[in-house]
């Protein structure tokens, strides 16, 4: 049995049965925190006039040139990064610096996780969000439109 939600006179599946555009980001110059504000409203679907905070409507975003972001002030050597690996002493920390240069598209990907709202829909959303590094993405055959940040 499939149950519909009315949103605004739309009729639409309560999984998210809507149609989902592609968007593409050239991160080439761009400064982390403010692109990562804009990918992060466009994956929750707040650009929508149907968004719902219930409801997954939210659009995929492919983000290339991703070791060529930029980061502001001294956050490059001083901004750290923790992550524990379940073993007791087992926490490690990166600079943003390193973290660039071992994985960039980590670095993108941290920091729209940081800016989605703490819930059961954020996985739903960062599943759509797909991160390159260099200009070349297997993307093309969704003719995903720029998104102006």
């Amino acid at each position: 049995m499939k149950t519909t939600v009315s949103i605004r006179k739309e009729q639409f599946d309560q999984k998210g049965d809507l149609t989902r555009s592609w968007f593409f980001v050239d991160a080439e110059g761009k400064t982390l925190g403010r692109l990562s504000t804009e990918i992060a409203k466009v994956l929750q679907g707040k650009h929508k006039p149907i968004y719902t905070p219930h409801v997954d409507t939210g659009d995929y975003v492919v983000v290339v040139n991703a070791e060529k972001i930029k980061i502001t002030g001294k956050k490059m050597t001083d901004k750290i990064y923790y992550h524990h690996t379940g073993y007791p002493g087992g926490i490690k920390s990166i600079s943003a610096a390193a973290l660039l240069k071992k994985n960039p598209t980590a670095l993108v990907e941290k920091a729209v996780k940081g800016m989605m709202p703490k819930n059961k829909l954020n996985r739903q959303a960062l599943n759509k969000l797909k991160v390159y590094v260099g200009a070349e993405h297997p993307h093309q055959n969704h003719n995903p439109q720029p998104l102006e940040i």
